[in-house]
């Protein structure tokens, strides 16, 4: 499916979705144009490749999602390809990404996805009744689309942030074996989304104060604001990737803990064990005995028993405490 959006600066308008075959026609310097395709097939695509004259490895890429994040250079317009998350909780796969597509050139922008984007149909239906999006050339364009991919990260680190917490509760309570498998599908996460959003970081930074590409004089701001928010991100990555190996290294060490304290109750009852079993194999011999006939003598034995252990139980107590 193909929407097009053509800004016309002489009559300050946005006009709608006509035929490609006038895509051409109407594209003039001071105009902006628009393509949104999505859900395409083969043919689509090669149409507007062909209209635009885009280079075949850009339409590979387009065909086959799994390229990372990049900006390549052509002859008269740039390609990028950005990873916008998508959250499932309790998933096997809890991040995944959407790969958005974009072609630039001096005065159009060419999205290309294969399912619907949310923030990029507010920004459509904002073109429909608005030329706000449209008036100011493709590079705002561009930083309007780009920032609406970076804002869909905030709440998946902000839920990420809230899981950490809840498994900081977590690690006194629940079976080890589920506390690791969470903590260890956080780190996955973590990673997941610092592979996507550095890529993206490195395609707006300046080298030498110099852009990557052409950006007009009054758009420079928003792409500052644009990299401090991906700058926001990555420092987020690192500080929650912090937390969970911080919280994983005091999670081990309580299980060592308590491993500690059950080998210490095991070496208490055997070093109680021990004395009584010599005692009573010692008087549990097959040979005469002094006053082994008596009956006294095995409640004098048996109260023995009882003292000795009590006492050396107290002993220990006040050892460990």
């Amino acid at each position: 499916m193909i929407k097009i959006h053509y800004f016309e600066k002489e009559s300050n308008t946005v006009k709608h979705d006509f035929p490609l075959q006038e895509l051409t026609q109407r594209l003039h310097a001071e105009d902006l144009l628009w393509v949104d395709v999505y859900a395409y097939n083969y043919n689509e695509l090669n149409d507007i490749a062909d209209l635009f004259n885009f280079h075949p490895l850009a339409v590979e890429d387009c065909l086959h999602e799994g390229s990372r994040p990049k900006m390549d250079q052509y002859e008269g317009y740039q390609f990028f390809v950005f990873h916008a998350p998508i959250y499932h909780e309790k998933s096997d796969n809890e991040i995944t990404t959407i790969e958005l597509n974009i072609f630039m050139g001096a005065n159009y922008i060419v999205t290309v996805h294969k399912q619907k984007l949310p923030w990029l149909g507010h920004i459509e239906n904002s073109c429909l009744h608005s030329t706000h999006y449209l008036e100011k050339g493709a590079d705002f364009l561009l930083h309007t689309i780009i920032d609406g991919i970076t804002d869909e990260y905030f709440p998946v680190l902000e839920r990420i942030r809230t899981r950490i917490d809840e498994l900081e509760d977590e690690i006194y309570d629940y079976e080890p074996k589920v506390v690791t498998e969470e903590f260890l599908a956080l780190k996955r996460t973590i990673i997941f989304i610092r592979q996507a959003i550095m890529p993206q970081k490195r395609i707006f930074s300046t080298i030498n104060g110099q852009w990557k590409f052409d950006i007009r004089e009054e758009n420079i701001p928003f792409y500052k604001d644009l990299q401090d928010h991906l700058e926001l991100i990555v420092e987020s990555t690192e500080t929650y990737r912090d937390l969970v190996n911080s919280a994983l290294d005091t999670y081990f060490s309580i299980i060592s803990g308590k491993s500690i304290e059950k080998l210490n109750l095991l070496t208490v009852i055997s070093t109680i064990m021990l004395p009584l079993s010599v005692i009573t194999s010692f008087f549990g011999m097959n040979v005469p005995l002094p006053y082994s006939d008596l009956p006294m003598t095995t409640i004098v034995i048996t109260v023995f028993l009882v003292v000795f252990t009590w006492g050396m139980w107290a002993y220990f107590r006040k050892m460990l405490a």
